[in-house]
C-alpha cells in the first residue's frame, strides 16, 4: 500500500509544495522562509513519524499568514490524498504533551467531517517570524483540507513557544495513532461504510 501524496499550491500569495509519506520515520525538510514554523513542521514530523516535506514561497513582507495558512491548506490535502479511503486505518488519536509548564491536549479523529476546536490562550507576538494567532490558521487549514475533526485544548497555561510546540507534538501525536494501519480492521472504520 503506497501512502504518499504530494500537493502543489499556488495563489497569487503564495507557491506551496508539500510530500507527505504516511509510512515514514519522521524525516522533515522544511524551507517556509518562517524559522519558528520551519521548527514547528520539523517537530510535527519527528512525532507523528509522517515524513513531511515543505516548500514554501509567500509574500512574508506581509507577515507569514499567507504562507503558514496555505502549507496547513496544502498538507491536509496531502493527508487527506495519501489516506485514500481510511481504509484499515485507526482512525482516532490522542495525546496528552506536557512542555515543562505547559500541558496540551489533543483529540483527532479522521472522520471526514473537518472541525477544528482550539482553546490555547496565546498572546498577540511574533516568534522568530511567526504570528503567535497562527497556530490557529494553520491548524484550521490543516483539519479542513484533510477533513479531520481535531480539538486542541491547553489545559496548563505557559509561555508562548512551549504552548506552541505542545500543541504541534500533541497533533503529531495524536495524527500518529490515527493514520496507523491496524491489520484488525477490515474496510473503513465506520459503521456507515464510509468516511
Amino acid at each position: 500500500m503506497n501512502r504518499t501524496a504530494t500537493v502543489r499550491r499556488t495563489t497569487g500569495e503564495t507557491d506551496v509544495e508539500v510530500r507527505v509519506d504516511l509510512d515514514g520515520t519522521g524525516v522533515a525538510d522544511s524551507a517556509t522562509g518562517v524559522g519558528f514554523f520551519d521548527h514547528m513542521l520539523v517537530l510535527l514530523a519527528r512525532h507523528s513519524l509522517v515524513d513531511i516535506s515543505v516548500t514554501a514561497r509567500g509574500d512574508l513582507a506581509t507577515g507569514s499568514h499567507h504562507t503558514v495558512e496555505d502549507v496547513g491548506i496544502s498538507l491536509g490535502e496531502a493527508l487527506d490524498i495519501a489516506l485514500a479511503d481510511r481504509a484499515g486505518v485507526e482512525r482516532y488519536g490522542s495525546a496528552l504533551v506536557p512542555m515543562d509548564e505547559v500541558l496540551v491536549q489533543v483529540a483527532m479523529d479522521l472522520s471526514g467531517r473537518p472541525f477544528l476546536s482550539f482553546d490555547a490562550p496565546l498572546p498577540p507576538m511574533v516568534i522568530g517570524g511567526f504570528e503567535t494567532d497562527l497556530v490557529q490558521e494553520f491548524l484550521r487549514g490543516l483539519a479542513n483540507a484533510s477533513r479531520m475533526t481535531l480539538h486542541v485544548n491547553v489545559l496548563a497555561p505557559g509561555g508562548p513557544h512551549h504552548v506552541i510546540e505542545a500543541c504541534f507534538k500533541g497533533v503529531a501525536r495524536a495524527l500518529r495513532q490515527a493514520v496507523a494501519v491496524n491489520p484488525r480492521v477490515t474496510g473503513v472504520p465506520s459503521s456507515k461504510g464510509r468516511l
